[in-house]
């Protein structure tokens, strides 16, 4: 079925058919209305290189994935963050690119590209990095992008959840069962979340009294994080409570403390952050903070969109991050 199929069947112009159906002005309203009804009855559905051709855009927004994909693999936000901006963009006849790459020069060079094929009409821009090389390349090239979760005084519209206050809960709940030495296995140290999250660990326990530490880089793996329990349970005086960067690693964290023979909880507690389903799954079933990451998708593909068809865009807040008490965490062990 075809633009010209839709244009017989109301008696209109092939012009007038993609006005209508693509927004634009030119046709009256009960026209337009007539020529959205034809195109439903005939089962049409507008090709986005057709699109393309007629317009300026190429109906098409990217996310280009800086991990190595092994490490993708495991990770579920991609997952949700994805299904959410499908619900978003789908609706307003768009779709989405998305690129994996391992290296931050492949990174770049892919965004020039994309921009010089007229690929996609802006871009999604997750795991932040420090002075991210991302942001003026993307100012350079004029090319619309949302971040998520970027620290304060960003530059570009942003769609934000804040950890801080389910980071804080989790260091008070620990502090509430007994414990005074905690300690953190961080994520990959050039992304910005993972210095937020480890930010507000610290603070949270200054806030309460307590001297930080000790903490063990970690790269939110499994792996990594049995890595890091092998190095913090060896410490002279290991802590009786640990908070991970996310949940893949406090899993790994805990696989390899029980491999050692503590006991989790009875002999050292655990908290992840996350909240992903397999932390239901494994035992003793994962504490954790509560993210968004659908909500997030669908939140940065609203944003997106807009930006691309030049309405006025600010920063979008979601809820907070909140914490989710299971069974991986319990009063201190009796003697530490």
């Amino acid at each position: 079925m075809t633009i010209i199929d839709v244009a017989n069947r109301a008696g209109v112009a092939i012009s007038s058919v993609s006005s209508a159906l693509n927004g634009r002005p030119g046709v009256s309203e009960a026209t337009r209305e007539r020529i959205v009804q034809v195109a439903n009855e005939l089962g049409f559905v507008p090709s986005l290189h057709g699109k393309s051709l007629s317009g300026k855009r190429s109906y098409t927004v990217g996310l280009v994935v800086q991990r190595d994909p092994e490490v993708l693999e495991l990770d579920p936000f991609f997952g949700g963050f994805i299904a959410g901006v499908e619900e978003a963009i789908d609706p307003r006849g768009y779709a989405l690119v998305l690129q994996v790459g391992a290296r931050p020069a492949e990174i770049l060079q892919r965004y020039r590209k994309l921009t010089a094929d007229r690929r996609v009409d802006g871009i999604f821009m997750l795991d932040l990095e420090v002075d991210d090389p991302r942001i003026p390349l993307v100012q350079e090239l004029e090319l619309p992008a949302v971040a998520v979760n970027p620290d304060d005084d960003f530059p570009l519209p942003a769609v934000r959840q804040d950890a801080d206050g389910g980071v804080r809960a989790t260091v008070q709940h620990l502090v509430g069962l007994g414990h005074r030495r905690i300690g953190y296995v961080g994520g990959r140290a050039q992304l910005i979340h993972s210095v937020q999250r480890e930010r507000a660990w610290r603070g949270a326990l200054l806030e309460v009294g307590l001297e930080p530490g000790p903490v063990i880089p970690g790269d939110f793996s499994y792996i990594g994080g049995a890595a890091a329990a092998t190095a913090m349970l060896a410490l002279d005086e290991p802590p009786t409570a640990v908070m991970c960067a996310n949940d893949l690693s406090a899993m790994g964290f805990i696989a390899r403390a029980e491999d050692l023979g503590i006991d989790v909880p009875g002999g050292l507690s655990v908290a992840g952050f996350d909240d992903i389903r397999l932390g239901t799954y494994v035992r003793p079933a994962l504490t954790t903070v509560r993210t968004a990451p659908r909500e997030i998708g669908r939140e940065s593909g609203r944003l997106l969109i807009n930006l691309i068809e030049g309405h006025d865009v600010g920063d979008t807040r979601i809820a907070d991050a909140e914490l989710v008490v299971r069974d991986s965490t319990s009063v201190v062990p009796p003697g530490r």
